[in-house]
């Protein structure tokens, strides 16, 4: 049985919004090649990883095993992130395959995923989350809290949303609770720099260029673009989006357990 966690929301939300003019997105475009999307990945995204091929072959193979366990099988080439939240990684990966593609690496980033051991913290947990319509995007409002951070990165930041989830409490009796999955931006002056450690209540944290390139290019839009198609007007998408023919909807979160922390992930300074 495939594992999807969805909730049933309503999508409404996204049809429209009070004030908010959004003009047609634009169709995806068939001229992206996967050197031009690797290229886009070196040029834009900051900061990188530079994963080493034994490594990749074996996020390669677990992800392989993972979907074939779960009888998901990705007809259609896509793209896909797999996060490896041990605390000696934290990193993210940005995939290109399908059931009958070999995956390959497009390029990865370093993240912040749960950091037990407080209130409201949790594990960020384990296994592969769609995004979809039912839990709907939004954008971040660049606001501070008492500490001045903001939580979800400067304004306009998108928030990629897969709903409620369930996950392990990183405090009391460390039992199953549900948390709100999101993969979002973060402080780019006070907790960026702090990506590639874990940091987050649950959450995954990326860089404003990582958020970025996601965004703009698609990267997880899949049912997004299937309403386009149906000539419907989202508006939390962005009207100078560039998205690729290769949208996927699947985020995948995996620990490898590394017991020490490979020189391709440094630890942040």
């Amino acid at each position: 049985m495939r594992h999807r966690l969805l909730q049933a929301a309503a999508c409404l939300a996204l049809l429209g919004s009070p004030g908010v003019k959004a003009g047609p997105a634009p169709a995806a475009d068939a001229t992206w090649t996967l050197a031009a999307l690797s290229q886009a990945f070196e040029q834009e995204v900051r900061p990188r990883l530079q994963v080493p091929g034994a490594a990749v072959a074996g996020y390669r193979e677990r992800l392989q095993q993972l979907l074939f366990d779960l009888d998901l099988r990705l007809d259609a080439p896509q793209l896909l992130l797999l996060v490896d939240r041990s605390p000696k990684v934290q990193a993210l990966l940005l995939f290109w395959g399908s059931a009958t593609q070999p995956w390959q690496l497009i390029g990865a980033s370093p993240v912040s995923t749960g950091l037990p051991g407080r209130y409201e913290h949790f594990e960020t947990p384990l296994g592969v989350f769609e995004h979809s319509l039912f839990n709907p995007d939004f954008r971040a409002e660049g606001t501070k809290n008492e500490l001045g951070i903001r939580g979800y990165g400067r304004k306009g930041a998108r928030v990629f949303d897969f709903g409620w989830v369930p996950a392990a409490k990183g405090w009391g009796d460390h039992g199953l609770s549900v948390m709100r999955l999101q993969m979002h931006a973060t402080d780019p002056d006070l907790l960026e720099r702090r990506l590639g450690s874990a940091q987050s209540k649950g959450c995954v944290r990326i860089s404003a260029a990582m958020n970025e390139f996601m965004d703009r290019l698609g990267v997880l839009d899949q049912d997004y673009e299937a309403e386009l198609e149906a000539g419907r007007r989202l508006w939390v998408l962005r009207p100078d989006r560039t998205p690729t023919p290769w949208s996927g909807r699947y985020l995948v979160v995996m620990d490898s357990g590394a017991m020490a922390r490979p020189a391709w992930s440094p630890a942040p300074r």
